[in-house]
């Protein structure tokens, strides 16, 4: 089907969604349940070509050149190729993400592309309590948001003991840590157990490290996984010997987890262009 090229606001009648939250939060289970479809590359493009979908929420107009400039000023000189950009338009089509429609300039010549961005079937909902193959899927809606919240605050509310005890350079052991899940590295327990003693701290630290792993794609790399949330903690620790207050360690423990994994991410990009 093709139509007639024109601002992006004249194509409000094929968005699917009422707000750009809700565009949002279809996109992002969407992201939850396919992105392991993609590569690093297409993720990028196809992130960067849902923020052109904002104007008019799930609709974006714009020439494949246009989003990769945009990409391109974002990362520097580590950019995405048109040929990656072009497969995640095939995969994503095919996926279901979003409908393309060629459009048509007033004298016949085809102009830039129409990416209208579907809703995600709610009737294929992923379970997030279930593995996705072997790893967890996460769903951001708005319930599990909000239960995800209640439950970091309230770990942070029962490790606030765990920290003062830390500053003050307790180091006893209990052996409580002896009941942690063996789905944890002991590698991973024999640290974290020297400040947060208790099995249920433990497990939650190792979850968010899994958690990263996944969103950032990394998943399948054990070691790497380990190696990485051991430095982080460790950064965590030196962060709550310090005078800075830290209200949530295991939010602030992510945060960590997820620069590193990007600044990996941006690494091995540099290596494939100079290669």
């Amino acid at each position: 089907m093709t139509i007639k090229s024109a601002v992006v606001e004249s194509f409000s009648e094929y968005s699917q969604f009422g707000s750009l939250k809700e565009f949002n939060n279809h996109f992002e289970m969407w992201m939850a349940d396919k992105k392991r479809f993609f590569s690093k590359g297409e993720l990028i493009g196809l992130k960067r070509l849902a923020r052109f979908a904002a104007k008019v929420p799930g609709v974006a107009n714009a020439k494949i050149g246009t989003v990769l400039k945009a990409i391109y000023e974002e990362y520097g000189e580590i950019g995405i190729s048109r040929s990656t950009f072009k497969r995640m338009i095939l995969k994503a089509s095919e996926i279901g993400i979003f409908t393309v429609y060629e459009t048509a300039r007033k004298n016949g010549s085809q102009s830039s592309n129409l990416y209208v961005f579907n809703r995600f079937p709610m009737n294929e909902l992923p379970d997030g309590n279930q593995l996705s193959h072997q790893y967890k899927t996460i769903i951001p809606s708005e319930t599990i948001i909000k239960k995800n919240n209640k439950r970091e605050e309230k770990a942070a509310e029962e490790q606030s003991s765990e920290i003062q005890r830390l500053k003050s350079g307790d180091e006893k052991v209990p052996e409580e840590h002896l009941f942690v899940s063996n789905r944890v590295p002991s590698e991973f327990v024999n640290l974290v157990k020297y400040f947060y003693p208790t099995a249920k701290s433990i497990e939650e630290f190792w979850r968010m490290s899994k958690v990263a792993a996944y969103r950032n794609n990394y998943e399948k790399e054990t070691d790497l996984l380990l190696s990485l949330s051991l430095d982080s903690f460790k950064q965590l620790v030196r962060k709550l010997k310090s005078k800075v207050e830290v209200k949530n360690p295991i939010a602030y423990f992510a945060g960590i987890l997820n620069k590193k994994y990007q600044e990996r991410y941006f690494e091995e990009l540099y290596d494939l262009q100079v290669a």
